[in-house]
């Protein structure tokens, strides 16, 4: 059975730090394509980082660059892929998801950070930022 699990999420206060954790299975980490998204109540789902498997590529939307870093554990059979929050401030807040899908090689970065792209999901971890 396919499955993400998200962790790491929690309580901070602004100009703090949090690392996110996503241990997938083995299913799904062959996936190609890793991501973390977020939504925030009455907002939609925002993509906020994404790393190809193979390569160690990565995408940001603009709104966390130079604050996020996305990045997998080398040893596959770990299978988990983090996501390390620097800076964080209270438009930060959300609910982070995991997402697992495919790049193809025409996909640009956006579509790389679109949640069309991604097949399975985790149940999200919540993080709250405080001013």
């Amino acid at each position: 059975q396919v499955q993400l699990v998200e962790s790491g999420g929690g309580s901070v206060q602004a100009g703090g730090s949090l690392r996110l954790s996503c241990a997938a299975s083995e299913n799904t980490y062959r996936s190609n394509l890793m991501g973390w998204f977020r939504q925030a109540p009455g907002k939609q789902r925002e993509g906020v980082a994404a790393i190809r498997a193979s390569t160690g590529s990565t995408d940001y939307a603009d709104s966390v660059k130079g604050r996020f870093t996305i990045s997998r554990d080398r040893d596959s059979a770990k299978n988990t892929v983090y996501l390390q929050m620097n800076s964080l401030n209270p438009e930060d807040t959300a609910m982070y998801y995991c997402a697992a899908g495919r790049s193809l090689s025409w996909m640009t970065p956006s579509q790389r950070l679109s949640d069309l792209t991604y097949e399975y999901w985790g149940q999200g971890t919540q993080v709250t930022v405080s001013s």
